[in-house]
């Protein structure tokens, strides 16, 4: 792979620009962003955070355990609040979880159809979308059947397609397939790319998982570690469907691979 296929060195992110004239706003812009835990012993857990996303964009977010991954996720979807800096969303956004999070005591269906149900939704409107749905992610056969009847990679089909059912123009993903076995995980990034593709979704992916977040982003962000701030920007510009093994995602892969190591090796030394 040419150097043009992946620029490096890598680059610190540069605040956003100035909207161009008639240019689509960024889907998720977050400027300056603080967060500081209070508490016996106050954590400061990121630190002048700057990130912009463009509308149907696939962004993934790597760095050492504890950089602040989640924590910027929950900020931008509203669970928390920033200590300081702004954040803008366009449009409504939907938070998937590494736990599927679905009621045991519900059907696939029913669970699907939970967002539409407290969005009043009528019965007979909730229950047809959310077949939709269930057949979106290849489980037409399993609305009966409860979350304890299905494998792993079936439960988080179910939460893909429970988030799927809010409508939301923004995915943000903490590590959804992180508990998965490879194959699995796999066949669903097959899945998550192609809903991605046909309904024009912007996503924001945090992941541990390097060669994971080169097979799917369009960039991939890099985080310092704590306090947590933009040290990296990797456009992978490889063409699509991707795979584990080709070549190419193998030697970008390994350039950011390498970026988070210095970094590591930097804050432990």
């Amino acid at each position: 792979m040419s150097q043009s296929t992946l620029r490096r060195p890598w680059t610190v992110h540069a605040p956003p620009e100035p909207e161009a004239q008639g240019a689509l706003p960024d889907a998720v812009r977050v400027t300056d962003v603080t967060k500081r835990y209070a508490g016996a012993r106050s954590t400061l857990a990121l630190d002048g955070v700057t990130l912009s996303v463009r509308p149907g964009e696939f962004v993934c977010i790597v760095g050492a355990s504890g950089c602040g991954k989640s924590t910027l996720l929950n900020l931008v979807s509203g669970l928390d609040a920033p200590t300081s800096g702004d954040i803008s969303v366009q449009g409504r956004a939907a938070f998937m979880f590494q736990d599927h999070a679905l009621m045991p005591w519900l059907s696939a269906l029913d669970n699907v159809a939970m967002p539409l149900r407290l969005a009043g939704a009528p019965k007979a409107e909730r229950v047809e979308r959310a077949r939709e749905l269930l057949a979106t992610v290849h489980l037409p056969d399993s609305a009966d059947r409860r979350p304890h009847e299905l494998s792993g990679g079936m439960r988080q089909r179910v939460a893909l397609a429970r988030t799927l059912a809010t409508d939301a123009q923004v995915l943000l993903m903490d590590e959804p397939f992180g508990a998965l076995d490879a194959m699995t995980r796999d066949l669903l990034h097959d899945e998550l790319e192609s809903i991605w593709r046909t309904r024009e979704l912007t996503v924001l992916f945090v992941t541990h998982n390097v060669r994971e977040a080169v097979r799917l982003g369009d960039r991939v962000v890099l985080l310092s570690s704590r306090p947590g701030t933009v040290i990296g920007d990797f456009p992978v510009d490889l063409p699509r469907p991707r795979r584990f093994e080709d070549p190419a995602v193998t030697h970008a892969t390994g350039e950011v691979t390498a970026a988070l190591r210095a970094e590591v090796a930097r804050h432990g030394a």
